[in-house]
């Protein structure tokens, strides 16, 4: 069986216990009155297992399947993708998580954006500086003025 379709089986495991749990433990402990809720807690979880189960069945069956291309990625060719700029990537993204409170969100975040661009192979430093720092105060924007959830903008000891 193809590696695809082994995640898909995996997967259909996992949407299936988490639709058991679901449609079957979440709402017994529910107060009477929200039990006449058009909506309740557990409303997503069911939708989200339905989705996953649909799916992972698809996949299984192999009904997702055309002809295929040379955009499809080949598992036993592995070797000749960039796979160091898919790490240095996943680690910049877990670095940015682990530094994010420390460093506060606008210096962490544009760090990020121009350090990702870089990885990514963008050469143009004056584009890559202009479009995070843009991106960066935009995003805090929109989170902290419109949104009213407090970002805290910089580290503790530059007063954020």
């Amino acid at each position: 069986m193809a590696l695809d379709r082994w995640i898909a089986l995996i997967l259909l495991g996992f949407s299936l216990t988490y639709g058991y749990t679901a449609w079957f433990t979440m709402d017994a402990d529910l107060a009477p009155f929200m039990q006449r809720n058009p909506i309740w807690p557990s409303t997503f979880p069911k939708v989200l297992s339905i989705l996953g189960i649909l799916a992972s069945t698809i996949i299984l069956l192999g009904l997702e399947k055309g002809e295929p291309s040379e955009l499809d990625i080949d598992y036993r060719r592995l070797h000749e993708y960039k796979l160091g700029q898919a790490v240095l990537l996943l680690a910049l993204m877990v670095t940015y998580a682990l530094v994010l409170r420390p460093l506060g969100f606008l210096i962490s975040t544009f760090s990020f954006l121009v350090l990702g661009s870089a990885f990514l192979g963008e050469r143009k430093w004056f584009v890559m500086v202009l479009v995070g720092a843009i991106a960066t105060l935009v995003v805090w924007y929109l989170v902290q003025v419109v949104l009213g959830i407090y970002l805290r903008p910089l580290p503790g000891f530059l007063g954020g």
